[in-house]
């Protein structure tokens, strides 16, 4: 049967590639919302080419008010939902082989936004479905295939969908690795305030400014100080720079010594693969002698709870692990200061054996003892389908008999389209060892790997909906 299937996504392999690149060409980031299109003109207009290309394969697809777009595999009792996406990251710049909007095909592979994240993936389910549904393989349920408009902005799409419609029994979602993951941590993001009072006399912190999104590993961090000699913050930038990494520079202006950190931007999922300018920034302040007590004792406070380069909260107390999903991450990736007020935010990705007890009133704890205020933030639970259920033991022999390699469930500290969904797993479609470049510039998908893609998926449907 895997021939069969293989044989008939070759001989539909140009058909493929013009239906992806048909969803690739429309801009479908999330934009103003207008009457009937809840995330705007972008996704209403993917969703009017996606139902054309699923009527044209003779599937009868149902539009969600343009939150959703579901296509049924037959009419037997619900068994497999398939959960992909059509909005897209923004453009953004630096694209070489194409422009973002244009998709082609190189070298292999097939480029543009959203080949990889998640038209690409996306269509590859929709080819796996097409196969089974025309080689006439009797199935006793259902498989359905979900394209959501909001992966890339919160899942409101899905949270709406599930509302109206019940779970399938097992899901999966084409928007992430091979072999496939499992478990993906819970964790905490939590933003903290002080009051720093009136500064008075001698060195002054004018401002700080860093950090643009709380799960984002900062790359640069801005400080502003006033009566401060720039020969002795060179000197110790230097110190913290051979330390660090992360690089300093000084610009004398009106409001006083500008001083920019510059490291390495990272998610906050992975903090160890940047360099933390904020953290690096932290430590520089908490060693400069401010005329205000409570100033030099907040950042050094900062310094002490998140000292550069611990990724995993160990001067929080909060270094978890297990076997199951790893070690606990936490990266400082927010704060602002306006004269007054200290305002941070940090994010952290909390394995299995953490809860609210060892790990967020920990947090909070240390967090009051330095003199902040921490917001009423709670911990989000982690999503854990067993190692040894029947979907994940299915989807990995998929994977196995179509490509030979060995299948073992990944954990990770991000989190999938699946994250609420009870019996949900991500399954494909990127290989670990390829760079696809997704959310940047190039942004690809390999053509063997979408093809081979839509054989494990339609292999997969035939085992899951049997």
């Amino acid at each position: 049967m895997i021939e069969k299937i293989r044989e008939f996504i070759e001989a539909h392999e140009a058909e493929m590639l013009e239906d992806a690149k048909a969803l690739i060409a429309i801009n479908s980031e999330r934009m103003e919302a207008k009457p009937g299109m809840p995330y705007g003109e972008g996704t209403a207009k993917v969703f009017q080419e996606a139902e054309k290309i699923l009527q044209s394969h003779g599937f009868a697809p149902k539009n969600y008010e343009n939150y959703v777009l579901a296509a049924d595999l037959n009419e037997n009792p619900a068994r497999l939902d398939i959960l992909a996406h059509l909005d897209v990251v923004p453009a953004g710049e630096g694209f070489t082989v194409t422009e973002p909007f244009c998709p082609v095909v190189q070298d292999g592979k097939l480029y543009g936004r959203g080949a990889a994240d998640d038209k690409g993936p996306a269509v590859a389910a929709l080819y796996a479905m097409r196969a089974v549904k025309e080689l006439g393989i009797p199935l006793s349920g259902n498989c359905r295939l979900i394209l959501g408009a909001d992966e890339e902005c919160g899942s409101s799409d899905i949270a709406y969908y599930y509302q109206k419609e019940k779970e399938a029994p097992m899901t999966f979602s084409p928007d992430a690795d091979f072999p496939l993951i499992n478990l993906e941590k819970g964790g905490l993001q939590l933003g903290f305030t002080a009051e720093a009072g009136e500064q008075g006399e001698g060195i002054r912190l004018v401002s700080i400014q860093a950090g643009t999104k709380i799960n984002v590993v900062p790359g640069k961090a801005e400080a502003v100080l006033k009566n401060a000699e720039k020969e002795s913050l060179v000197s110790l930038a230097q110190e913290i720079t051979e330390e660090t990494g992360v690089s300093f520079t000084f610009t004398e202006e009106k409001d006083g010594i500008h001083v920019l950190a510059e490291g390495s931007f990272a998610h906050a999922a992975s903090p160890e693969g940047g360099k933390n300018a904020l953290t690096a920034l932290v430590w520089f302040l908490s060693r400069i002698p401010f005329g205000a007590e409570e100033v030099r004792s907040l950042l050094g406070a900062l310094h002490a709870m998140f000292p550069h380069g611990d990724c995993h909260g160990e001067a929080l107390g909060v270094n978890h692990a297990d076997e199951k999903s790893g070690r606990l991450t936490l990266s400082f990736d927010m704060l602002k200061f306006d004269g007054k007020t200290l305002a941070g935010a940090f994010d952290c990705r909390a394995p299995l054996c953490a809860n609210e007890e060892n790990t967020g009133d920990v947090i909070r704890k240390r967090l009051r003892e330095a003199g902040f205020m921490p917001d009423d933030g709670s911990m989000y639970e982690p999503h854990y389908v067993p190692e040894d259920s029947a979907l994940v033991q299915t989807l990995l022999a998929c994977y196995e008999d179509v490509t030979g390699k060995k299948g073992k469930p990944l954990a990770i500290g991000g989190g999938t389209y699946v994250h609420h969904i009870e019996n949900g797993v991500a399954f494909g479609c990127a290989e670990e060892d390829v760079d696809n470049h997704m959310h940047g510039a190039d942004e690809f998908m390999l053509v063997e790997q979408m093809k081979k893609s839509a054989v494990i998926f339609a292999l997969a449907i035939l085992r899951l909906c049997e």
